[in-house]
């Protein structure tokens, strides 16, 4: 494929603020690669770290986007047969750029590497949130193109699925791990999930995927498109959190009182929300903590709720190859109507308008937003 000299690219410069540039492709060498964009999707990830309080403080100039989709235009041939692609083929490129080598990533658990943490306080890879000072500069989805790093983590996925709907492996991947890899949700039990974003709704497939008895959903009154979409995915009721009611009675009326086998919190920045899940969940129950709460201390978190309860309560983020490639499965056997999902989707150059909507959420309908360079 003919590949030009420079790509275009949105570069975030500061808080909120983008702007336009032209930035010099690299040469490629046997172990590495060159992917064109063609979909970059956005999550609150990105949105924190463009705001430059939490995850993007320091960082410089950077390219954002993480959940990457395209087609491979050069690769070099350590890499091709390393990663079992060609020119040509359509690949996800999963965010973490790890250093394979760890104790971490010996155990599996690459996606949590230093050599890969955005928020580590050392020198670190990720697409999406590496600084255009790191040499080739390239290192994220809002543009043409995507230097492919030896170290990256790729996946085909052929031509039976377009590229948006491909870019859905990442909440579909998050589903897949935090709700039955470290849920481990069995057959016929009850999972709760709070948040139907993208996430969320990635955790009501694979809950259902995984044999789920009963799926309750969890939002806010301005969700409503987010909880249709949810019923849409196969969850089974939709509890609507009204100003000064708690979902927990909900919960506990639809399980008989015993509560919910599997919990996922996946409200932002809400802290009540993990009193609520503790509270909703049965004896012997799992609660995944999901959703970052900006740095906010969960003041009613109760110990001894936990404790008699015999709960397991535990952090998860992020995906890896044990999940991404079940998710990728599903995606493709179309048995759910993931388009739903995709609800807009932008050019390039309005790369700034589509994070604002992303961001805005459910006032604007909004689901998977995507910029398609």
């Amino acid at each position: 494929m003919d590949v030009p000299e420079r790509a275009r690219a949105m570069v975030a410069t500061d808080a909120y603020t983008m702007e336009s540039r032209d930035i010099p492709i690299p040469r490629i060498g046997p172990d590495d690669g060159l992917l064109r964009v063609e979909v970059t999707a956005i999550c609150g990830t990105d949105w924190e770290i463009w705001g430059r309080q939490s995850r993007g403080a320091g960082l410089g100039p950077l390219i954002l986007g993480h959940e990457n989709v395209g087609r491979v235009v050069a690769v070099g041939d350590r890499a091709a047969q390393r990663w079992g692609v060609a020119v040509g083929d359509r690949i996800a490129v999963e965010e973490f750029l790890p250093c394979g080598t760890c104790r971490l990533c010996r155990g599996g658990n690459y996606r949590i590497c230093e050599a890969t943490d955005s928020r580590g306080g050392k020198p670190f890879l990720r697409y999406g949130a590496t600084p255009l000072a790191v040499a080739p500069a390239l290192y994220g989805g809002q543009a043409d193109y995507l230097y492919l790093h030896p170290r990256s983590i790729v996946y085909p996925v052929g031509e039976d699925i377009g590229p948006e709907l491909a870019a859905l492996y990442v909440p579909v991947g998050n589903g897949v791990r935090w709700v039955v890899q470290e849920g481990g949700l069995q057959v016929g039990e009850t999972a709760v999930v709070i948040g139907p974003g993208q996430h969320g709704l990635g955790c009501v497939v694979a809950a259902r995927v995984a044999g789920a008895g009963r799926v309750i959903v969890v939002g806010t009154a301005r969700d409503g498109d987010r909880l249709e979409v949810a019923k849409a995915l196969g969850a089974d009721e939709v509890v609507v959190a009204a100003d000064g009611t708690s979902p927990v009675e909900s919960v506990l009326d639809a399980t008989s009182g015993r509560g919910a086998d599997v919990v996922v919190d996946l409200a932002p920045g809400a802290t009540g929300t993990v009193e609520d899940a503790l509270a909703m969940a049965g004896k012997r129950a799992r609660v995944l903590l999901a959703a970052s709460k900006h740095g906010r201390a969960v003041a009613g978190f109760s110990n001894d709720l936990v404790v008699r309860k015999e709960l397991v309560v535990r952090g998860v983020r992020g995906h890896d190859h044990r999940s991404v490639e079940p998710a990728i499965d599903i995606i493709r056997s179309h048995r759910f109507p993931l388009e739903r999902l995709c609800t807009h989707r932008f050019p390039l150059e309005q790369a700034p308008e589509a994070m604002h909507v992303a961001a805005r959420g459910g006032e604007r309908g909004a689901i998977h937003v995507s910029v398609v360079p």
